[in-house]
């Protein structure tokens, strides 16, 4: 087998790869940089991505004024990874908050947007008399709602579903009208496989503490209200300064290419794919990365940023059992179709962030993001863009429709929807497949013996959305995490 030279960051040092050019390949090799840096350590660094761009699921196209994003348009703030990481790489400056005068958000309910009652915060309600005059919801339901008020705890569980959990506390229409496609909206998963502790862990912790989740969420409310100071939204923390959501000023790609910028020249390889990763044969600890063509590269350390379905197929020539720990996460595919219009064309005052649909209304959207309204500068000043999302585990079938098809169901549904009948000015589609992890019930567990098992492998760590959680900053996180595991391995 041949041997690939590895040529980049300081001749003689370690040599560490890092498979996968996304946002967790991205910030694992910068914080590689940035360890070897403070402790004087010396790495020949690598970054392999197969495909022809890096980012991942995140791209920004720029055209015509438009802002026009591939993937995730924005990060959340309450979670300080992705802040300090922009921080550090001189973002800051770029960064910019959600609009907040029309902060809201509508759910579909037999075809009209309806406004999620406010004080409603993801899964239940904080304030009564907004639930109580709200038309998103029948009055057994709200009734049901208000009844969380009175009920004990649930039973001591390792896991739950989240749509157990909801039906458990609030009924199944706040599950069926709210948490199924709010959550859905953020992991394309159905909630009564979905696991609670993996994903929303502080609503079991407000019901072990308080049990109400209604009473735990009011008061969360009133102590954090007051702290909102200089450009904090109701809701945030003392001092913050940031919206809850957060985006760049000309999208999010530009986080991708700073970044990438920001490594040593040499380091990036694109169109490089990696097909498994055996141990190496120069000396004990070392790893070899095959490639398609036969040839391979021998590594001191290597983190593997790539889907778990991925990460599978490299390691199972290594440890089978690994493998199949990994291929247990499943994944749902997804697409964006995202349309411009002149504004006089939208009869709808589009006065929210968008709309989410339930899945009980048999439509082929998930949901609708405004991203002009949402963001400043994402349309010139006289449109609008709109940005729709097909797919998930609940409709699989509309992530695998042609593009002719996706476009027309989701303009006759914006149609109905908004009032929409005019052609729109620019349509982009940009497909997804089996990029959202699945974190199914059980999920902690299974993470947890997928590093039982790592940890055999001196030098390899995995990174990416499937393990820690599938928000940006979360990635962020954990290639933080397994940079650091990396450079004390090599220490």
């Amino acid at each position: 087998m041949g041997a690939d030279s590895m040529t980049t960051g300081v001749a003689g040092g370690h040599r560490v790869a890092v498979v996968g050019g996304g946002i967790a390949g991205l910030a694992a090799a910068h914080r590689l940089q940035e360890l070897a840096r403070e402790r004087n350590l010396s790495l020949d660094l690598l970054l392999l991505e197969a495909a022809k761009n890096l980012g991942g699921t995140i791209g920004t196209e720029r055209s015509g004024g438009f802002v026009i994003e591939a993937g995730p348009d924005s990060f959340i703030s309450e979670k300080p990874w992705a802040l300090d990481l922009c921080r550090r790489i001189g973002l800051s400056d770029r960064l910019v908050k959600t609009r907040d005068e029309h902060r809201q958000t509508f759910i579909v309910r037999d075809g009209v947007l309806r406004p999620l009652p406010d004080g409603f915060l993801l899964l239940a309600p904080t304030r009564l008399w907004p639930l109580a005059f709200s038309r998103l919801f029948s009055w057994p339901a709200k009734l049901r709602m208000v009844l969380d008020l009175v009920l004990p705890r649930g039973p001591a569980l390792s896991d739950e579903s989240l749509g157990s959990f909801v039906t458990r506390r609030l009924g199944r229409e706040a599950l069926e009208r709210v948490a199924q496609p709010l959550v859905g909206g953020i992991y394309a998963a159905d909630p009564d496989t979905l696991s609670l502790a993996a994903t929303m862990p502080r609503f079991l912790e407000m019901e072990k503490k308080h049990r109400s989740i209604i009473l735990a969420m009011a008061r969360q409310r009133r102590v954090q209200q007051p702290a909102a100071v200089e450009g904090g939204a109701p809701g945030e923390k003392s001092g913050a300064r940031w919206s809850l959501f957060v985006s760049l000023d000309d999208g999010m790609q530009s986080l991708v290419e700073t970044l990438a910028e920001r490594l040593p020249a040499g380091t990036i390889r694109v169109g490089r794919a990696v097909s498994a990763v055996l141990p190496g044969t120069s000396r004990a600890g070392t790893w070899h990365l095959c490639l398609p063509d036969g040839t391979s590269m021998e590594v001191d350390a290597a983190i593997l940023a790539t889907p778990a379905h991925h990460t599978a197929r490299l390691v199972l020539g290594l440890d089978q059992r690994l493998a199949e720990q990994l291929s247990e996460i499943t994944y749902a595919s997804s697409a964006t179709v995202t349309l411009a219009y002149r504004r006089v064309d939208v009869p709808h005052p589009l006065d929210a962030f968008g709309f989410v649909v339930p899945f009980i209304e048999g439509r082929s959207i998930i949901a609708c993001t405004f991203s002009s309204v949402k963001y400043p500068g994402r349309a010139p000043e006289d449109h609008v863009l709109l940005r729709s999302f097909v797919g998930g585990t609940l409709q699989a079938s509309c992530a695998d429709l042609d593009d002719a098809s996706m476009e027309d169901a989701v303009r006759r549904e914006l149609a109905e929807l908004l009032g929409v009948v005019a052609p729109p000015e620019l349509v982009r589609i940009h497909r997804h497949p089996q990029a959202m992890p699945q974190y199914c019930v059980g999920h902690i567990d299974r993470v947890g013996a997928i590093n039982a098992q790592l940890s055999r492998h001196r030098g390899l760590a995995v990174a990416g959305s499937a393990y820690g959680g599938v928000g940006i900053p979360d990635c962020i996180h954990g290639a933080e995490v397994a940079a650091e595991a990396i450079v004390a391995a090599l220490s």
